[in-house]
């Protein structure tokens, strides 16, 4: 569901169109719909629209992949694009995602999208660091089971990817939005799988906007040349 830290920070929503990217089985959509939305749930897996659609029958949901988001949710007509909790390490191509968000918000629409801290990714248990945070090679597994999806775990190869919170910030701005608030916190889980050093940070929350019509977005400046 929506941790309290990400509801606080939750514009009002009665009455108007939210879109929420990676839904998953529904979960945290259900309580945008409970709040007075009107939601629209994408995500790339049939079995999980499936379950959303039960748990929300008044939602509208894709089963799409959010790096291309089909033709009809790029019309400008969502006040909030929604997407958080184990989101960035699924996306391969940043600046599709971010994209396809600017084309999905109306003029002053809001971003907003959480997710774990990439720095807790590279630290261990023990406060450790053991990971390379520059190291963008791409991540595979075996298999992964969904807490309220039934049958066998699935078995097919999954390719993650490690994006760096300078990363995620520069294909939002790049997109054309409008950068509000990058926050980052220890925990905004009331409870969590693991226990986690409280001096390192576990979560951040990323808000943005679309500027209105007519108005200029701020340019991203350009990267100077590697030597």
């Amino acid at each position: 569901g929506i941790p309290p830290t990400i509801r606080e920070r939750l514009p009002e929503i009665k009455g108007k169109h939210v879109l929420h990217l990676q839904c998953a089985t529904g979960e945290s959509t259900a309580q945008l719909a409970e709040l007075g939305a009107l939601v629209t749930g994408v995500d790339i897996s049939a079995e999980a629209t499936a379950v959303a659609r039960e748990r929300v029958p008044n939602g509208v949901f894709f089963e799409a992949d959010v790096q291309q988001l089909p033709l009809q949710l790029e019309r400008g007509r969502f006040d909030l694009v929604y997407s958080g909790g184990g989101i960035f390490h699924w996306l391969h191509d940043l600046d599709a995602w971010a994209h396809g968000i600017a084309s999905a918000l109306k003029p002053d629409g809001m971003l907003l999208a959480y997710d774990d801290h990439p720095v807790s990714a590279c630290v261990d248990q023990g406060s450790h660091w053991r990971e390379d945070y520059f190291d963008e090679s791409p991540i595979v597994d075996v298999g992964w089971k969904h807490f309220d999806l039934p049958g066998e775990p699935a078995q097919e190869q999954k390719y993650e990817r490690f994006w760096r919170l300078g990363q995620i910030v520069t294909a939002v701005a790049g997109a054309g939005l409008t950068i509000r608030s990058l926050e980052e916190f220890s925990t905004i889980y009331e409870t969590y799988w693991r226990a986690k050093d409280p001096r390192v940070p576990g979560q951040f929350v990323l808000i943005a906007t679309k500027p209105k019509e007519g108005a200029k977005a701020a340019k991203t400046p350009r990267r100077a040349p590697r030597p």
